[in-house]
């Protein structure tokens, strides 16, 4: 979770239907490897470290981000969870990088950095917004600089020195609702004030799309075609 947006689930990001879904579509991204030590770049509030510490055999994570105001250290599920400022590839097997390279100026001197210290066959799981056609009010209250296609994101990935695995579309399901809004709103409105999309919903509501969210991650990397986010896994060779 970006740290700008911390505190805007009331500390539920499991909970909430995109973070659950995501986290899944995460998971699916792993395909036959079970993780030792993970290094979440950018990790923000940690989610995702503190999920696959929970559900998988990895023993330990890093996270970094530089909007840490301290280095501190916690135990997750009896297992040690860093948080740093700064920290290189160290002895890490899954680096994640999930919503984090649209923030950067050089997305491919980022992961070029963390490529060429990473140790053969490191596993990369990236994951970006889609389509810069899409470019919200969101995306100026996260301060992205750009959004991706699929072609573009694994073209990063192979840019910076890496072996391309798999990667797809995910979020299909509510990519013509999402469509729709943003276009309407850009059509309609005078006024773009940068916000976040992100917010608490009735739990019905919730529960649906965590329900239609699931079933779509069965079938997600298979998908090529659209959605609202883009994953790229890679390993370094």
């Amino acid at each position: 979770m970006d740290l700008k947006e911390v505190g805007l689930l009331g500390g539920d990001e499991g909970g909430h239907w995109y973070y659950a879904s995501k986290a899944r579509a995460l998971r699916r991204c792993l395909l036959d490897r079970q993780p030792e030590h993970i290094l979440d770049v950018g990790a923000g509030s940690g989610f995702f470290s503190k999920m696959l510490l929970r559900e998988t055999t990895a023993r330990s994570a890093i996270c970094v981000d530089p909007g840490y105001t301290e280095d501190r250290s916690e135990i997750q599920s009896g297992k040690p969870i860093a948080f740093r400022r700064v920290h290189g590839a160290g002895n890490a097997d899954v680096i994640l990088l999930m919503d984090v390279l649209e923030h950067v100026d050089d997305d491919v001197g980022l992961l070029k950095a963390y490529a060429e210290s990473a140790r053969p066959g490191t596993r990369f799981i990236v994951s970006v917004p889609a389509f810069s056609w899409l470019w919200s009010a969101h995306d100026d209250f996260l301060e992205h600089r750009r959004r991706y296609t699929l072609k573009q994101i694994l073209g990063v990935l192979s840019d910076a020195g890496l072996s391309p695995v798999t990667g797809f579309y995910f979020f299909a399901a509510l990519f013509p609702a999402v469509v729709a809004q943003r276009l309407g709103r850009r059509w309609w409105s005078t006024n773009r004030i940068p916000g976040s999309d992100l917010r608490q919903h009735h739990p019905l509501t919730n529960d649906i799309l965590t329900r239609v969210c699931q079933a779509e991650c069965a079938i997600a990397r298979h998908n090529r075609a659209f959605g609202l986010t883009a994953f790229g896994v890679a390993e370094k060779i």
